[in-house]
């Protein structure tokens, strides 16, 4: 048990793909604009890693011992097909979020930081708990830093800006001080 809450916290804090590993910065950088919205798609994001991880898993250990070649486009496939459930499920049952989210949902498919779950967890030679906790951490990790950045987002809209940040500029730095603020974790956990 003490090893599987090792395996959340390291995901969550010390190895956050977004803050840490710089992956998924896309929706990182651009959904962040809204509170809700980012919540949101991190709770997509959770979903889309947890059965990402479920049939990574699944692959490694019973198909791509034949063919392990093909690791890498198996994971893509299971990752496009999935979140095209996700963005099927969300338009069907939350119309709003659907267009809140915008561009920014099929986006996950190309969100490096799902491709890297599945990568790094069957490199790590993760079971299926161990992988499937490892998938939450990571979207946990996702989230928290999706909605870091969109509530100082938020903050940043009634606050007097220099007219120099406004903008990219002031996204760029905010997300670089919420990094360095979770590279202080680094060395917490192996």
């Amino acid at each position: 048990m003490d090893h599987l809450i090792l395996i959340f916290v390291s995901a969550v804090l010390v190895n956050n793909f977004t803050l840490a590993y710089f992956l998924g910065l896309c929706p990182f950088l651009g959904v962040t604009s809204r509170l809700q919205t980012a919540f949101r798609l991190g709770l997509a994001n959770i979903f889309v890693m947890i059965i990402t991880a479920l049939c990574a898993y699944v692959l490694n250990e019973y198909v791509l011992i034949y063919a392990p070649y093909l690791r890498l486009i198996s994971f893509i496939i299971v990752v496009a097909s999935t979140v095209q459930f996700v963005e099927m499920a969300i338009k069907k049952l939350s119309p709003e979020l659907f267009r809140a989210l915008g561009i920014f949902l099929p986006l996950i498919t190309t969100n490096c930081a799902i491709l890297g779950l599945a990568l790094f967890s069957t490199n790590k030679g993760y079971g299926l708990g161990e992988g499937l906790v490892y998938a939450l951490g990571a979207g946990v990790g996702v989230t928290l830093a999706l909605v870091l950045l969109a509530a100082v987002r938020e903050e940043t809209k009634v606050l007097n800006i220099p007219k120099l940040v406004e903008g990219t500029a002031l996204n760029l730095i905010i997300a670089g001080i919420l990094s360095m603020a979770f590279m202080g974790f680094a060395g917490l956990f192996a």
